[in-house]
Order: C-alpha cells, then sequence, then structure tokens
C-alpha cells in the first residue's frame, strides 16, 4: 500500500476550513500559525462558502503532462469571502461563455492520478452556478 503523505491528512483539504485571527481578523486560506498582518499567533476556524465570484481567470491550452488530456480549460481565482481567494480549475463550463464575477460553486473532486502508483489526488474545482443548477 502506499503511504498516506501529510498533506492529504490536512483537514482544509478535505473542508472549507479557514483560520481567522483573533486579533486583527484577517482570514487565511489555508490556515497558517503567524499572523503575517500582527504577528498574532491565535486563530479561530471557520467554514469558508462553497459559493464565490470569479476575479480572473485564464485558459491553458498548453498544460503540464499530467493535465494533457484536460485541455483546454480554464483555471481562476475565486473570491469567497471579501478579501480571501482561491485559485482552482474552473470544469463544467464553455469557456466562451466565462466572465470576471461569475458566480461559481467550489466542489471537491479528483485533481488528478499521480504517478504510476495511481494514487488518487483531490481538491477543489469550481463549476458555474448555471451549469450546475442544469
Amino acid at each position: 500500500m502506499f503511504p498516506a503523505k501529510i498533506w492529504r491528512e490536512f483537514p482544509q483539504r478535505y473542508r472549507l476550513e479557514a483560520a481567522k485571527c483573533k486579533k486583527c481578523g484577517k482570514v487565511f486560506f489555508p490556515p497558517r500559525l503567524v499572523c503575517n498582518a500582527c504577528s498574532h499567533r491565535e486563530f479561530e476556524e471557520i467554514k469558508l462558502p462553497w459559493e464565490g465570484t470569479l476575479v480572473s481567470y485564464t485558459i491553458i491550452r498548453t498544460p503540464p503532462s499530467a493535465f494533457s488530456d484536460q485541455a483546454p480549460y480554464a483555471v481562476g481565482i475565486i473570491e469567497t469571502i471579501p478579501g480571501l481567494q482561491i485559485t482552482c480549475q474552473i470544469v463544467d463550463a464553455d469557456l466562451d461563455k466565462l466572465h470576471i464575477g461569475q458566480k461559481l460553486l467550489l466542489e471537491f473532486r479528483l485533481i488528478q492520478k499521480d504517478g504510476k502508483q495511481g494514487v488518487l489526488c483531490y481538491g477543489y474545482k469550481a463549476v458555474p452556478i448555471d451549469a450546475h443548477n442544469s
């Protein structure tokens, strides 16, 4: 059996858990140990919304080999709460109809199969809300 990698054991990898600094209120995803705004070390765990707004995006036409079967595809920056942005692939979308300000839903999905052992890597992908409802 292939050993588990430490990054697969982080809860924020599977749930949208962030850390909010108890001193200044800055939110971090993924959580961190020290606030880069005020150097405070105490945080409150918060759950991020699964819905967000597309802030920016690009179309990948010449991908790394692990993603060659998915090209072309979009990668976007999604703002879930003011000031907090998550970068992820946008799926189930007409690439010609993507636009800044579009509402997206984050979903937990397969990202890739890693190496010859076929270890499955999961993470977040974004789906346009209109595509999700159809």
